[in-house]
């Protein structure tokens, strides 16, 4: 079966269950999956019951596909996300994307826990993705391609919306939130990194390290989606200042700031237009 068939199965059992035409998909990383519990009218889609979805298998993601309204939106948010590290393909990582673009979502909103690499930054900071860098260095679009979808060679010189952005920046002015910006830099995990690769990463540029985001956002722009990025900065990752950390803290951080993030989201989502 190839990719085109198992999205079309796909959708075909969730637009059995409900009949709202999202525009704009959500997906809630680690500790931030509470705000698809403020969608109103919603139903709601175990992942389980879903054709060719993986199952999440990482404390703090529900795992499930949450669809309704949110500020006067359509949405369809991913309560969990999948990772490389849980053993899928970057092709099983992203196929939830091809999904919310079949559905018919035009923007798409990404979220993350991640690690400080920017001294300016502190743990609790939101960043605003202005960019990434694909350290995963391989690509989910690897394999046939399906012209019905997107090109061979997609662009990605403006992977993150540059409105998106500017929208974003302007709502948590408005809403007297601090945000940072800038690149995001992926491993693949499960281990968080040695002070030698984060100096690898800082050396290329990045502002923020995670172990997710990069390959979902590859995609949607592949699938003509807008992309505004938000990552939770949950600790730092300065090599020289290093301390063990345990995944319990980053869900705690990711908690701790989950009321700023929920209102930068829903106040973004009132001012869009797509």
């Amino acid at each position: 079966m190839n990719l085109l068939q198992k999205i079309n199965e796909a959708v075909e059992v969730i637009k059995s269950k409900v009949d709202i035409t999202p525009e704009i998909g959500l997906i809630l990383g680690s500790g931030l999956g509470t705000l698809a519990d403020e969608i109103e009218d919603k139903v709601a889609v175990p992942y389980e019951e879903i054709p060719h979805f993986p199952k999440s298998t990482v404390s703090g993601h529900a795992g499930r596909l949450v669809i309704g309204k949110l500020e006067g939106k359509k949405v369809v948010a991913m309560q969990g996300r999948f990772h490389y590290y849980e053993g899928y393909s970057l092709q099983e990582v992203t196929f939830p994307v091809y999904v919310m673009r079949a559905l018919g979502i035009k923007g798409l909103v990404v979220t993350n826990a991640c690690g400080g690499l920017n001294k300016n930054f502190a743990a609790g900071d939101l960043m605003l993705i202005t960019d990434h860098i694909n350290t995963y260095f391989t690509n989910p679009l690897i394999g046939p391609n399906y012209e019905e979808l997107g090109p061979r060679f997609p662009d990605m010189s403006e992977a993150y919306n540059r409105e998106f952005i500017a929208i974003a920046e302007r709502v948590a002015d408005k809403l007297n939130i601090k945000v940072q910006k800038g690149v995001y830099a992926p491993v693949t995990g499960p281990s968080y990194c040695t002070p030698a690769e984060l100096r690898m990463l800082i050396t290329l540029g990045g502002d923020t390290v995670g172990m997710s985001t990069v390959p979902e956002v590859i995609v949607a722009n592949y699938l003509g989606i807008k992309v505004l990025g938000i990552s939770c900065i949950t600790d730092m990752a300065i090599p020289d200042e290093l301390e063990p950390l345990t995944h319990e803290q980053v869900v705690k951080i990711a908690n701790q700031t989950r009321p700023k993030f929920i209102s930068l989201v829903k106040g973004w989502l009132k001012e869009v237009a797509l």
